[in-house]
């Protein structure tokens, strides 16, 4: 009998074709059953409902103990599409006083939303108010597919420092792409400037959940076994923050219809104990349902004040001549003079055809009357005795290297790493700087001679000046300043305990101090000059381009014991014994003292009552 070949072909086919059949079936089965856990969701979202329990956010304390920051409860209302069934929606509407179409607005957004699923918890509206909670609650069973959820909105005991402490404010996608950890989902909060947003992996705890039990129409049945598998939340850590409150609120006082800030820090530990910019807002103005409508009008740029940027941190200033006892610590350190070397000052500094001027006082003098009497010559001289100095250096650029250098270890032209985001640098031009803009070996001192008493190029932030004055306080050295005191159950970082040393000699720290003193007791500072304490300083006229002068002051107390170091800079505001040495003899005075004498008390309401922004010039920004 003939085998017949093409039987044989077909039953290979067909068991191959089986075979395949089979083998899809399995993968998809694999894919079904452990692979792709969707199912296995769906099914667990049929008779589980997952509520995620938030955490109390960190407490914030003053470094006296009065409670700062605290915590309310709110109340969201969450809705899972898939159980939405029957909704009653104008009953709905009416009883969370919104109107039909704002719901449908609302649903039409959540739909559109990245992660939107119908069998997961959305957020449909924020932030009921204690009043709409309670009369959901009472009709809430009549809403398949809604609930409420508890979270918490950030309270303020004190209407001060909203720069210094931030806002929280919800997630977005640039957040949760950087959520490292997957603790973030859409609709979570987050914070956002300030202490809250540098201390948010402590501030913010751990999250819980809660597992209730559906039946077979969606409706909640209690907890699973009793709670048993549970988790419950971690509140996150209370913060006790450098400031002291009491003087944050007196400074932003005496910053009351005036453009500038004052930084005051605690030399010894790199504290911050104030730090205002001005003008300011309202912290509770970035809380609740209308935050969103709120941060946009401070931020417009319409909004001249420009409320929400911190003059503090971000504003880079010419520092004018409290930039002089740095450029003394570099003569001094350089060798350019000692303490006897002195300068002529014929109503300014005279050289080559080119004049900076100078008010009247004694000439020649050596350099701690140069510091006292705040003489330009007598540092542009210095500058250029530096620069020009080629048997030394070899270059004029070589020279402004070393000058440069210097600085940076004083804290200029880089930022000092506070525990506060968005920190300016400022500017300090480098030797390829002018290299560029005036040619290689094309340029000395008399081309950049303004810099030597903090003009021209040379920007500084008022955290930088109060940075140098507290390195002086200390005589030589400082902390890299911190608005945060300490961490609950936690170690400070290290960063903010470390000393940093500039490469100058502790004796002209000491000179330059005493070169302050005598700013205040017979020179520019008298107005800061208290009974019983002790002040350094230093007065600063910036000249502004734009306008009138901008007013400097920087200044520590008691000399011997320093205990307070402040940099005041008010844009317009002339003079710096207009409005610098006041307001900061007067911050000194009120922390040092806890009050301001009754002689002194005019001061105080002068700077309470004046007004330099009728002098700023408001210029268009480019479109």
């Amino acid at each position: 009998m003939r085998k017949d070949y093409n039987l044989e072909k077909r039953r290979y086919v067909i068991g191959g074709f089986i075979l395949v059949i089979v083998v899809i079936y399995l993968i998809r089965l694999f894919s079904l059953q452990v692979a792709d856990d969707k199912y296995k969701t769906f099914a667990e979202n049929n008779a589980f409902l997952r509520k995620v329990q938030f955490p109390s956010r960190g407490l914030m304390y003053d470094r006296n103990g009065e409670l700062v920051v605290y915590n309310q409860p709110a109340y969201d209302v969450m809705m899972i599409p898939k159980d939405i069934k029957g909704l009653d929606t104008l009953d709905f509407c009416h009883t969370l006083g919104i109107t039909r179409e704002q719901f449908d607005s609302r649903m039409a957004d959540i739909k559109k939303a990245s992660g939107y699923s119908v069998y997961t918890p959305q957020r449909f509206m924020s932030h009921l108010t204690a009043r709409d909670y309670g009369r959901l609650q009472e009709k809430l069973y009549r809403y398949p597919g809604f609930f409420t959820q508890k979270r918490i909105l950030r309270q303020y005991n004190y209407l001060a420092a909203a720069n210094v402490l931030g806002n929280i404010r919800e997630v977005n996608q640039k957040d949760l792409d950087k959520d490292e950890d997957g603790y973030y989902r859409p609709g979570d909060y987050i914070g956002d400037l300030g202490v809250e947003r540098s201390y948010e992996k402590y501030l913010r705890g751990d999250k819980g959940v809660e597992i209730l039990m559906r039946d077979a129409y969606g409706r909640i049945q209690g907890r699973y076994e009793d709670g048993a598998y549970d988790e419950a939340p971690h509140s996150g850590r209370n913060l006790t923050l450098s400031l002291d409150i009491k003087l944050q609120e007196f400074a932003e006082s005496l910053m009351v219809n005036k453009i500038g800030a004052v930084v005051a820090i605690e030399p010894k530990t790199g504290e911050i104990l104030c730090m205002v910019s001005s003008p300011t807002y309202d912290p509770t103005l970035l809380v609740g349902r209308e935050r969103g409508k709120n941060y946009l009008e401070l931020a417009s740029p319409d909004n001249i004040d420009h409320p929400l940027f911190d003059r503090a941190l971000m504003g880079a200033y010419p520092p004018g001549s409290t930039f002089k006892p740095g450029q003394a610590l570099i003569l001094l350190q350089e060798g350019i003079i000692d303490l006897n070397t002195p300068y002529p000052c014929y109503r300014g500094y005279i050289n080559g055809g080119l004049r900076v001027g100078c008010h009247a006082h004694g000439s020649p003098i050596p350099v701690k009357p140069a510091l006292q009497t705040s003489c330009n010559a007598f540092f542009c001289w210095g500058f250029k005795n530096m620069i020009d100095r080629r048997s030394k250096y070899g270059s004029s650029a070589n020279a402004f290297e070393v000058w440069k250098n210097h600085l940076v270890q004083l804290g200029y032209g880089y930022r000092l790493g506070v525990d506060l985001p968005n920190e300016s640098r400022g500017f300090l031009p480098n030797a390829k700087y002018y290299d560029k803009f005036y040619g290689e070996g094309r340029w000395s001192a008399n081309t950049i001679v303004s810099v030597s008493i903090g003009q021209g190029e040379v920007l500084a932030t008022p955290l930088q000046m109060a940075n140098i004055c507290a390195t002086i306080a200390n005589r030589g050295h400082f902390i890299t300043p911190h608005a945060v005191k300490a961490i609950q159950d936690t170690v400070m970082p290290a960063e903010y305990l470390a000393e940093h040393r500039p490469d100058i000699d502790r004796r002209w720290f000491e000179a330059v101090a005493e070169g302050m003193r005598m700013a205040v007791t017979g020179g520019t500072c008298r107005l800061a000059n208290l009974p019983d304490i002790e002040v350094a300083g230093k007065t600063g006229t910036a000249q502004n381009p734009h306008g009138k002068d901008h007013s400097a002051f920087i200044g520590f107390a008691p000399y011997d014991d320093p205990q307070i170091a402040v940099a005041v800079y008010v844009e317009n505001g002339g003079f710096g014994a207009t409005f610098g040495v006041p307001i900061g003899s007067l911050v000194i005075e009120r922390y040092l003292t806890g009050q301001i004498r009754p002689e002194r008390q005019y001061i105080e309401q002068n700077m309470l009552n004046a007004s330099t922004k009728q002098f700023r010039v408001i210029r268009k920004q480019k479109t």
